[in-house]
């Protein structure tokens, strides 16, 4: 029988399988110090990587749950006195521009070698300050069942969202406070260009029923039957449809990007030596794995790692030639935020 506590088995469902499946984790590891996180990726991935982590190493892990743009503004507010350790998951942009506004602290992992390309590109042009742990295309959640009852189609294209019967009928989060929602305004600018690009977005704000805080946000929404239709990251949609949620994902035809979820260690960590220890076990193959056992289905960086069928087959999709460098940039960040409140939010719908 498990050795996993009872505690672990009803609170963290997943994480006490991975225990159990471990077979060697020590169920009371002595106390190896205690580590602060910001997680932005979901909260089911969190809990286990928080789980599992401290039950094989015993380090005690403080996990506050923010996206990522929530994150970045809480580590900018706190930099003369950071009270967290490391930055786990989340867009890449955002990390970047922590990066760049000396946030983060530079750490090149022995590990680099063993993940993928697009991964060790993000710490280059970081200058080492942040790593690719996974990689997700932006594209649309809908709900079949609530597209029958109200005889819509299925949206296939940035160009469909603009189609007035979708009126009140699409989510998508705010870019001020969510990284996916900023990934959208980046694609938009890069694959109309930036003119056309809010125009679009002035004319989809019509349509827009919700703004959400969150990224995960709408497609919650969708698979509950509280919109018909999000802008999200379609990884999201497998683990609410695995929920039994009427769900799917579809990515746009004229072209769409991709966030690389990204993990960055605070400049003046208190507990730098347990922070390296997750760093370094967060970027296995064997921790990436976790993903898709909490029902996250983003491609992993490491090479070695597992790729469950349900991440979204990367050959299939096209991509835009996404600038990460550009548009991971703190100044470019806030101008096309800042114009976004202004020229789009700002509108009535």
């Amino acid at each position: 029988m498990c050795s996993s506590d009872l505690f672990t088995r009803r609170t963290f469902p997943l994480a006490a399988l991975v225990l159990c499946a471990l077979g060697s984790a020590p169920t009371q590891a002595q106390d190896a110090g205690q580590l602060n996180v910001i997680c932005s990726v979901q909260a089911e991935w969190c809990q286990m990587i928080q789980t599992v982590f401290t039950r094989t190493t015993g380090v005690r892990v403080n996990m506050s749950l923010k996206g990522s743009g929530e994150a970045l503004a809480q580590l900018i507010a706190e930099k003369a006195n950071p009270k967290t350790d490391l930055w786990f998951g989340g867009t890449g942009d955002p990390h970047l521009q922590a990066a760049e506004l000396d946030i983060t602290q530079e750490y090149k992992s022995a590990s680099l070698p063993q993940l993928h390309a697009w991964a060790q590109q993000q710490a280059v042009q970081s200058k080492y300050r942040t790593v690719g742990i996974y990689s997700g295309p932006l594209g649309f959640g809908y709900n079949p069942e609530l597209l029958a009852k109200k005889k819509l189609p299925v949206p296939k294209s940035w160009s469909d969202l603009l189609k007035p019967e979708y009126k009140g009928e699409i989510q998508v989060a705010n870019p001020a406070s969510s990284g996916t929602a900023y990934t959208m305004v980046a694609t938009l600018v890069q694959l109309m260009g930036e003119d056309k690009a809010f125009d679009y977005m002035k004319k989809l704000h019509r349509n827009i029923g919700q703004y959400t805080r969150s990224g995960t946000g709408p497609i919650k929404a969708v698979a509950r039957g509280e919109t018909s239709v999000s802008i999200s990251f379609v990884h999201d949609g497998p683990g609410e449809k695995m929920q039994g949620f009427p769900v799917e994902t579809v990515t746009p035809s004229e072209g769409t990007g991709a966030e690389i979820g990204s993990m960055s260690l605070i400049k003046g960590a208190r507990n730098l030596d347990q922070a390296k220890k997750f760093y370094e076990w967060a970027l296995t193959a064997s921790a990436q794995e976790m993903g898709a056992a909490s029902k996250q289905f983003q491609l992993p960086s490491n090479k070695s790692a597992k790729v469950d069928p349900r991440v979204p087959d990367f050959k299939k999709i096209k991509f835009i030639d996404y600038d990460y460098a550009k548009y991971g940039s703190s100044a470019e960040r806030k101008r096309l935020i800042s114009k976004w409140e202004k020229d789009v939010n700002s509108l009535p719908r």
